[in-house]
């Protein structure tokens, strides 16, 4: 199993180091557009090797994407971060040209990939990626749900007091703090209904708190996180390289589902060693189609913008 990581960047090597720490990858490629970058980090990460248990090979590259050829999985993490104050669509000028030609990079030399999507505005930017390469639909995926189902999984487990372990949850729609819906209705703890410990006010809170997760985070650390999305991205990896069969909401190019089509969206899906194996089609009450519809029409209005 070989897994490029495109952007060397917090968020990248972040990706790199946990892929590497669970095993189950032979070599990470880490590739940055900065001379000599993306060699430190991977040198940095080898050095934890022998501390972290890891027999993964990391190697840093300088925009050479020869040396990704034959990866199984490819990861994109490059482009401009957030910043206080921005939102993720803000920053679809330069990171659509960025994915664009990344995306055929990665393609000229691994034309079996199966593509992961990271870079905001990331329901976009996996449309784009759909546009650009045309591969099939089960081999790009988005990463966003994954991520904030984690944030909202957080906020949970703050509420009730319980251990994380205890608790379930999914957030479905755009990858946006007005697009995105956490699923407290389907919330559960150790099977239990979220709604038999809290409140609807606080359950609210607790919605509203993991929609601006992201902003949260962005205003104390001056720029985007990287500690989950990473850990995210690479809990995506694990499913496709060890066929887990496992279920990811992720943003996926819709064919019907849903009642949405020619838009990626996050959604329920299941990862194996094919990418995304089945699109699951949850019942969602009207309060929640309502929701899913408007989120659809804000990805729609971005995607808009983009110039194929």
């Amino acid at each position: 199993m070989k897994v490029t990581v495109v952007g060397a960047g917090a968020v990248g090597a972040s990706c790199a180091e946990y892929i590497a720490i669970k095993n189950f990858a032979s070599e990470v490629v880490l590739l940055d557009i900065k001379e000599g970058f993306a060699e430190g980090k991977a040198m940095d990460l080898m050095q934890t090797a022998s501390l972290n248990g890891f027999d993964t090979k990391i190697t840093g590259v300088t925009n050479d994407y020869s040396k990704t050829a034959g990866s199984d999985v490819c990861v994109i993490t490059s482009g401009i971060p957030r910043k206080p104050g921005m939102t993720r669509e803000e920053l679809i000028g330069i990171n659509a040209g960025i994915v664009k030609n990344v995306s055929t990079s990665l393609l000229e030399h691994s034309p079996n990939m199966i593509l992961i999507v990271v870079s905001n505005p990331m329901d976009t930017m996996t449309y784009l990626a759909h546009k650009a390469t045309g591969l099939p639909k089960n081999r790009i995926i988005g990463m966003g749900g994954a991520l904030d189902s984690a944030r909202f999984k957080y906020r949970l487990a703050e509420a009730l007091g319980a251990p994380i372990s205890d608790v379930d949850g999914m957030v479905i729609g755009g990858h946006s703090d007005t697009g995105m819906f956490p699923l407290t209705r389907l919330a559960t703890r150790n099977s239990v209904p979220v709604s038999e410990f809290l409140s609807e006010e606080r359950l609210n809170q607790v919605k509203e708190d993991t929609k601006v997760g992201g902003a949260t985070l962005t205003k104390l650390l001056g720029t985007s996180a990287w500690y989950a999305p990473g850990a995210a991205v690479s809990g995506m990896v694990q499913a496709i390289a060890c066929d887990t069969k496992k279920i990811f909401p992720c943003s996926a190019l819709l064919d019907g589902e849903y009642g949405l089509s020619d838009i990626c969206l996050g959604v329920p899906v299941v990862l194996g060693k094919d990418g995304i194996e089945k699109i699951v089609d949850i019942s969602l009450n009207d309060e929640e189609k309502s929701h899913l519809a408007a989120s659809a029409e804000g990805v729609s209005k971005t995607n808009g913008l983009l110039e194929f």
